[in-house]
């Protein structure tokens, strides 16, 4: 048993879970708490970013990329409310993060003292438990609670506020253990049978992959799978990378963005094998049509998302991998080649976007960086039509190697995510691919990575307009071109350049790929802007409310 302060009982308690780097930003409230990390500067390192918000992106892009909990730690007031987007990001996407944040002390609390916010009341909604913490032996308990809470079942943020006082004070400690993450519920026997006979009798089934099969690490059951079924599958956003892009049963990306071959085959299927995934708007966008022709099996870790969006025939509340290894052996080998014949005739009506080397198209830009980096690279976006571009033009060949907003969709996430991947992940390259829009709200934090000599290679589509909302004004509001045609003056090499990192503009192919080249040989932070035309458009796309049959595809 040792006498620590409370700063120092929370330094012990992350040890105790593991944590060896942690993000944030220091302030008056949390000094004790600081104070505390100093000491245990040897054992905790501490990534000090240039906003709350994008230390908040980097405890999730290093989750993302990790697996492991991202931990972000801010002061009272403007410190605690800057984490607020980070943290609805990370549970809008279902990341698991403990944020800490110091408050006022105790005998300030409710006097609108200096500085002082109800945080957790402002981040009621967007977390999956939050505390309180007046009182000192109370801290080792919520502590372990928390990151109990942001691991188990469907992962997400948790919140811990403790009064400044609380930080400062003094208490026996007693070293304990992590509590144990909660099981999720078993499938039971007689409901794999049951699924295994719907898959067995398909004709025409496809496999529907979420986020939930990368967050239960079911990548390597769901490829065991489509091994013994030859089933044909398909993947939202979140699921990008749980099965490889060379693999001929995936069919691709299937929503608004999504293929030809993917969205018809969701359209004409006999039964949808829906995994981890919660069937939202970018997907099933007219949901009273969607999969209509089939009956849906809907494997979820989360009880609420059953039948919230799409009524489906048959669901299973469990772990995803569990499910997905358990019922392997109840799955009859299979080819159906005529369903695989039928579906390679819509894939040849998939949207082919020209080459022309004598610009920067978007699609060559991203074929180009696959082509020059590692298998293993981590792919960063921030949100807008590259992030859509990327999405389907990255070959995907390894899960937790694309991390993007996709629920909450913020712009602003990529350059704290990319640091927080590269950080988690030292031996990788991570590259940030982003539009001028999504930069400007975070290029500060290139600070960041020059501090820490971290290589991040920050691909920047520059088309001078917001090209996503640019795209839809055109489509569907008479080319009224409202406060998206910025055509902002920023010398983004200049810019790069005062942070102290490298910076290198591109008009065309080979530019990109001289400049690409020698950014994956520096040592520190490397921006290139690449002159995109703004009349680019992201395709195919479906309408909002629309089926596959309202595809724009050119």
């Amino acid at each position: 048993m040792m006498k620590l302060t409370g700063g120092e009982i929370v330094a012990e308690l992350l040890l105790e879970h593991g944590v060896d780097t942690v993000f944030g930003y220091p302030g008056g409230a949390a000094l004790n708490m600081y104070d505390a990390l100093y000491k245990y500067k040897d054992k905790i390192r501490h990534i000090l970013g240039s906003h709350e918000q994008h230390s908040a992106h980097a405890a999730d892009g290093y989750a993302r990329a990790t697996g492991k909990v991202g931990v972000v730690l801010a002061t009272s007031g403007p410190g605690a409310c800057n984490l607020v987007t980070g943290i609805a990001t990370a549970f809008m996407d279902s990341i698991p993060m403990v944020a800490i944040t110091s408050n006022v002390s105790s005998e300030l609390i409710g006097r609108d003292a200096f500085q002082e916010i109800y945080i957790t009341g402002v981040t009621l909604p967007i977390t999956k438990h939050n505390f309180f913490v007046n009182k000192i032996e109370d801290l080792p308990h919520v502590i372990r609670q928390a990151f109990k809470i942001a691991q188990s079942g469907r992962k997400g943020p948790v919140l811990v506020d403790i009064t400044k006082d609380v930080t400062g004070a003094s208490a026996n400690y007693e070293t304990g253990a992590p509590y144990a993450v909660a099981v999720p519920p078993e499938v039971s026997q007689s409901d794999l049978e049951e699924i295994a006979r719907m898959i067995n009798k398909a004709k025409q089934p496809m496999v529907y992959c979420g986020g939930g099969v990368a967050a239960s690490d079911g990548g390597p059951a769901l490829k065991a799978l489509l091994d013994k079924s030859e089933m044909p599958s398909c993947f939202t956003i979140m699921a990008s990378g749980v099965l490889d892009h060379k693999d001929h049963r995936n069919m691709g990306m299937i929503g608004m963005h999504g293929n030809v071959a993917s969205n018809r085959a969701m359209d004409q299927a006999d039964l949808i094998l829906a995994l981890g995934t919660r069937f939202s708007d970018r997907v099933a966008q007219n949901m009273k049509k969607f999969g209509s022709k089939a009956t849906i099996v809907h494997v979820d870790i989360d009880k609420s998302e059953i039948n919230k969006n799409v009524v489906v025939g048959k669901s299973i509340v469990c772990d995803v991998r569990d499910f997905l290894e358990r019922i392997l052996p109840l799955i009859e080998e299979k080819k159906r080649s005529s369903w695989f014949e039928k579906i390679g005739g819509w894939a040849e009506k998939n949207y082919k976007p020209k080459d022309d080397d004598s610009v920067l198209k978007p699609h060559q830009i991203i074929g180009t960086i696959c082509g020059m980096t590692r298998d293993d690279a981590v792919y960063v976006t921030d949100v807008g039509q590259h992030q859509i571009w990327a999405a389907q033009y990255i070959k995907h060949l390894k899960p937790r190697s694309f991390l993007t907003s996709g629920g909450l969709g913020t712009m602003g996430f990529g350059y704290g995510a990319a640091v927080g991947a590269q950080i988690g992940c030292p031996e990788k390259q991570v590259i940030h691919i982003t539009g001028d829009g999504s930069f400007h709200m975070n290029m500060n934090e290139t600070s960041t990575a020059v501090s820490h000599q971290l290589p991040i290679i920050t691909v920047l589509l520059n088309n001078q307009v917001l090209g996503m909302v640019y795209q839809w004004q055109g489509a569907f509001y008479g080319d009224r071109y409202s406060a998206t045609t910025v055509e902002r003056k920023t010398d983004f090499v200049k810019v790069a350049e005062g942070f102290g990192a490298k910076g290198y503009r591109a008009s065309n192919l080979k530019e990109f790929r001289e400049f690409f080249g020698k950014a994956l040989e520096e040592k520190g932070p490397v921006w290139i802007e690449c002159l995109v035309d703004r009349e680019e458009q992201v395709l195919p796309m479906i309408p909002n409310g629309g089926t596959v049959e309202d595809m724009i595809i050119g």
